[in-house]
């Protein structure tokens, strides 16, 4: 199929109210919907928007360009309202996640191999760029305005290495996932240095590294502001063999309610995400009455009674 050139024109927030009227879209206050859009972007909203537009009855995957009947401007915005909190408190967790596996990362690595243990190679497995992540730890340390970056600089000789629990303040969640994922862990030879920081999570040492990439990921997606609800991950966890983690119990593993469940894991281990657990059940219930809605997060019916959440 020939592409052809983009002609859409660029509308005022006016223009764009009534735009989506002509769609099939009602206002319940039009004066407030044209101050939403001057904040809020019509392309942003669109994807909110996007689930209350019509199918074509004989091709179901195909939407067509109208919207459902009773569809209000006013039901996209909540959506998006409270996408973002959900996104606020994602990224809370992550927080919290971070923290402790940073503290964990660094006592085991600086107990056994010393304040500069991270520079050898050899204390990592023979696949792993070493170089490159080494590379990317010392650009981080040069990006930093920390106060105790500065005070090692004109003290100490060596910089940019620097000690190994001054380096992971500093360290991002990709050098942290990466580095992690780097670890020897060989029974034969007695280095099991990724089982023991997964150990303090309950986790297998591969289900750690997996969840790591994938908050990674959802981390970007939250400091971009994007949309969690409804969004397919592009970085997924890998399949269990666990049923608590399997259709029906959790219906699919591309969706934010598994992501959820993760974090659920992940603080429960920690200590500190009971308080955390009811924000998130207080924004989920306001989704969760509405079957589509629910679905579009991948989360079960009985979602509040989930082996893993509750």
């Amino acid at each position: 199929m020939p592409l052809t050139p983009y002609t859409k024109p660029s509308l005022t927030f006016s223009e764009q109210v009534n735009h989506l009227k002509n769609k099939g879209m009602l206002f319940k206050d039009k004066p407030f919907a044209e101050s939403t859009l001057a904040n809020i972007s019509y392309y942003r909203l669109s994807a909110y928007w996007y689930p209350f537009r019509l199918r074509d009855r004989a091709f179901p995957q195909q939407v067509l360009d109208k919207f459902e009947e009773d569809t209000f401007f006013e039901d996209a915005l909540f959506l998006y309202e409270t996408d973002r909190k959900l996104r606020s408190l994602v990224i809370d967790a992550i927080e919290r996640v971070e923290v402790s596996v940073r503290t964990q990362f660094t006592y085991h690595v600086g107990h056994k191999y010393g304040a500069f243990g991270y520079t050898d190679k050899n204390n990592f497995h023979n696949k792993f760029d070493h170089h490159k992540w080494l590379t990317q730890l010392q650009a981080e340390v040069h990006r930093s305005k920390d106060e105790f970056i500065d005070h090692y600089k004109n003290t100490y000789q060596n910089f940019p290495l620097i000690p190994i629990w001054m380096l992971t303040e500093v360290m991002s969640l990709g050098a942290l996932s990466f580095g992690y994922g780097g670890l020897i862990n060989d029974r034969k030879r007695g280095i099991e240095d990724k089982k023991s920081i997964a150990q303090h999570f309950n986790l297998h040492h591969k289900k750690l590294g997996g969840w790591l990439h994938t908050l990674t990921y959802v981390r970007n997606i939250c400091a971009h502001h994007g949309r969690l609800w409804n969004r397919s991950l592009a970085i997924k966890p890998d399949q269990t063999k666990d049923i608590h983690w399997l259709p029906p119990l959790t219906p699919r593993n591309d969706r934010i309610f598994y992501i959820l469940l993760m974090l659920r894991h992940l603080l429960r281990a920690t200590g500190n995400g009971e308080d955390w657990a009811q924000q998130v059940n207080q924004a989920l219930g306001l989704l969760a009455h509405n079957e589509q809605w629910r679905a579009a997060m991948g989360m079960p019916g009985n979602w509040r009674e989930h082996s893993i959440w509750k």
